[in-house]
């Protein structure tokens, strides 16, 4: 995989879900990428690095969730 700027991850538009309400806490949010790759991170472990996955995995992830493939 292609390693991603420091500057890109500092600069990317993070967002997360409205769910999880305006005081920030248990979150993980996800960022737009170059080449349409996603940086994923955990609000409580900002120091750690995002973990990035190419726009082909972020794709299958997101059609698992909607069809249920990941509820417990």
């Amino acid at each position: 995989m292609t390693e991603t700027p420091s500057t890109e991850l500092t600069n990317a538009a993070w967002r997360k879900a409205t769910k999880s309400g305006p005081n920030g806490g248990n979150c993980v949010e996800v960022a737009p990428l170059s080449g349409g790759r996603v940086a994923i991170r955990d609000t409580e472990a900002l120091h750690l690095t995002p973990f990035i996955v190419s726009a082909s995995v972020w794709d299958a992830f997101i059609d698992g969730a909607k069809n249920g493939e990941f509820d417990f």
